[in-house]
C-alpha cells in the first residue's frame, strides 16, 4: 500500500479545500459560522497533508486525526442543522447567513456540509489505515 492512504487524504484534503473556495469566490456563497470552522479545520491539511506526503512522514497520524475527527463532528453536526427541522432551535448562527441555510440541494440531500462530511472521512479513513499498516 506504500503511501497511497496518505496521498488519498491528501487530495481529498485539495479537493475538499478548492470546493470550499470554488463556492464563496466563484459562486459568491457566504460561508456561514459552521462554515468557516469546517474551513479552520480543512484548509491546512492541505499543507500538513502534503509536507507529510513529500517527506513520506507516517507519524502525521497524530497531528491530523484530531483535526478531521473534529471535521467529521462539526461537519455532521452542521448537515444534521439543515436536515432536521426540530434542531433549528439549537442552531448557532444567530448573525449573518443561516447555518441551516442550503446553498445547494443536489438530489435533496447533497449539501455543502454533507460535501465537507465526506472529505473529512476519506481523510480519516485513509489515515486511519495508514496507522493500522504502520503498526
Amino acid at each position: 500500500m506504500g503511501n497511497k492512504p496518505l496521498l488519498i487524504a491528501w487530495v481529498a484534503s485539495i479537493v475538499s479545500t478548492v470546493g470550499s473556495l470554488f463556492f464563496s469566490e466563484v459562486m459568491n456563497f457566504v460561508p456561514c459560522n459552521f462554515c468557516w470552522y469546517q474551513r479552520i479545520l480543512m484548509y491546512p491539511l492541505v499543507i500538513v497533508l502534503g509536507v507529510a506526503f513529500y517527506q513520506q512522514d507516517h507519524k502525521v497520524t497524530r497531528y491530523v486525526l484530531p483535526l478531521s475527527i473534529l471535521g467529521i463532528i462539526v461537519s455532521g453536526y452542521h448537515y444534521a442543522l439543515q436536515k432536521i427541522p426540530a434542531l433549528k432551535a439549537f442552531e448557532v448562527c444567530t448573525s449573518g447567513v443561516p447555518c441551516s441555510g442550503q446553498y445547494i440541494n443536489w438530489l435533496g440531500f447533497i449539501t455543502i456540509p454533507l460535501l465537507a462530511f465526506v472529505g473529512f472521512t476519506i481523510i480519516t479513513i485513509s489515515l486511519l489505515g495508514m496507522r493500522k499498516q504502520s503498526n
